[in-house]
């Protein structure tokens, strides 16, 4: 989860993720399995060390001064690098991954050249499909964020066509107690979302006015209050997984 050479300053935002962002081990395991045999992977945009795996030789590297300082004792030091300019040979590494930092990248379609050249083997890119944001029940509390959200991923295919040449992209499902938390994390626990310190560890938060933030808390607030939520959403508390956004995206030279 990458930091200041991208569209959001985590310089100055970037509290906070190591306690909210937590790797959920189920979407772990995807990812884990995606890097195959792998005994060396890279991880670009690491951020605070979410997803990475402990049973190989990683390397790591962030922008944000102040990610890198979030990154637990347990994990590797990362090196101050962005994806646009990976101070790495050619086939560098077995592998390379990237999880939930593409769209913060300063120029996407180079981090993704830079991440296919170093890797001899499969790259591995978790992020969110644009297109299917509106299937999140946010969209009708915060249809601002779901437009800048919208704007901000960087196309599916644009991805598939840079990381390979045989490429599979996989739906995600997202489970009812995911410890990663990003926006749709919390499709059956909306009560979330009413702490600022949630949202303040989702970037998308930092791109809608603080007007907008208002009107889509109060507005939630208002409806768990009454009982509207819970009259047309209910059902997914006890719904065990939520097929949203997210994507993992595996491509092969």
């Amino acid at each position: 989860m990458s930091g200041g050479a991208g569209d959001f300053d985590y310089e100055t935002k970037g509290e906070g993720y190591a306690v909210q962002r937590r790797t959920d081990p189920r979407i772990a395991a995807l990812i884990h399995t995606a890097l195959g045999a792998a005994r060396t992977v890279l991880n670009v945009g690491a951020g605070a060390g979410s997803y990475e795996p402990t049973d190989r030789y990683l390397v790591a590297i962030e922008p944000s001064a102040r990610m890198r300082g979030q990154r637990p004792a347990t994990v590797v030091p990362a090196l101050a690098a962005a994806a646009e300019s990976i101070p790495f040979d050619d086939d560098a590494f077995d592998a390379a991954m990237a999880t939930v930092t593409v769209h913060q990248w300063a120029d996407t379609a180079r981090g993704l050249a830079e991440i296919r050249r170093v890797a001899r083997g499969p790259v591995v890119v978790l992020t969110f499909d644009g297109t299917a944001l509106d299937r999140f029940w946010l969209a009708e509390y915060a249809p601002e964020l779901i437009a800048v959200e919208r704007r901000r991923y960087p196309a599916i295919s644009s991805i598939r066509e840079a990381i390979g040449s045989q490429v599979e992209v996989v739906e995600v499902p997202i489970p009812v107690d995911c410890v990663d938390g990003f926006t749709e994390a919390y499709y059956a626990r909306p009560e979330q979302l009413l702490d600022p310190a949630v949202r303040a560890a989702q970037s998308a938060w930092g791109f809608v006015d603080e007007a907008a933030t208002s009107r889509a808390v109060e507005r939630l607030r208002a409806d768990l209050d009454s009982g509207t939520w819970e009259a047309r959403y209910g059902h997914l508390r006890s719904q065990p997984t939520f097929h949203g956004s997210l994507r993992l995206i595996v491509g092969r030279p």
